[in-house]
């Protein structure tokens, strides 16, 4: 059998034959995600106009210690160092940080868009050798699977808000039932947030993964089914949810600030 020895020669960075617009979706996605990186580092670090009434910025909840109504342990603690910037938001945003920087989808999208590894299919990438997620720092990608567990955590919080959203105080201090907009928008965000959670690889994983024969467990395969249809919408969950959470503390900043005003719905 005859051969031909052919030795590839590596593309130089950005070189590529395709006639699309390759770059387009990387550009985007550089624009996205670095615009929500600001906007949530530059709310995370205010420690002020994170509530304004019944409603809670997602960026703060829970908030275990604060200077609003919705705090669990009272104000600033004492142990917190005085020369260390002090936000409520500081405590607990790591966990749903770390639940999307790990996320499957997220990984492809700022491996393109940030680190051009590869900047798109068949176009030229600035390195020569590929280390994968074998070794540090990536390796420590393998822990999204316990992020997972946090996140769902963090959705029976943010739900709580939502029936918190749900009660207002009137001038002569009573507590009424009511829906504002604010409760509309906070209720969607754990739709969003939600979709997003519940569509993950790892709930999957944990739903088939110990089983030879999905279908001899009925309940399991139909529980499979119904992740497996968020996911495969993953990328639009992941999207809107990520758009909507920012969206809801920038609602709720501008109420508290009295740039909005919030209206009643009932």
């Amino acid at each position: 059998m005859s051969y031909a020895d052919v030795s590839l020669k590596q593309r130089p960075f950005g070189q590529t034959t395709r006639p699309d617009a390759w770059w387009a979706q990387p550009l985007l996605v550089l624009a996205g995600l670095s615009a929500f990186i600001v906007y949530s580092t530059w709310a995370a670090f205010q420690g002020e106009h994170y509530y304004d009434g019944p409603y809670l910025s997602p960026f703060y909840s829970p908030e275990l210690f604060g200077d609003s109504p919705h705090n669990w342990f009272g104000p600033r603690p004492a142990w917190w160092p005085a020369w260390l910037v002090f936000s409520p938001a500081l405590l607990i945003l790591w966990a749903p940080g770390g639940f999307r920087l790990t996320c499957y989808y997220y990984r492809g999208a700022y491996y393109k868009s940030f680190w051009a590894d590869p900047p798109s299919c068949a176009v030229g990438e600035p390195r020569k050798h590929y280390r994968g997620e074998n070794s540090f720092p990536l390796i420590m990608q393998n822990v999204h699977r316990y992020f997972f567990y946090l996140a769902v955590l963090f959705l029976f919080f943010l739900a709580h808000d939502v029936w918190k959203a749900m009660w207002f105080n009137n001038t002569a201090g009573e507590t009424s039932f009511g829906i504002g907009v604010g409760t509309v928008v906070l209720a969607l965000n754990v739709v969003f947030l939600g979709g997003y959670t519940l569509g993950c690889h790892s709930l999957r994983h944990l739903i088939g993964g110990f089983l030879d024969q999905l279908s001899r467990a009925p309940a399991r395969q139909k529980a499979y089914g119904c992740v497996s249809c968020l996911n495969r919408r993953h990328m639009l969950w992941a999207w809107m949810s990520l758009f909507w959470v920012g969206f809801s503390d920038l609602y709720v900043r501008l109420c508290s600030m009295g740039i909005w005003k919030d209206l009643r719905i009932l």
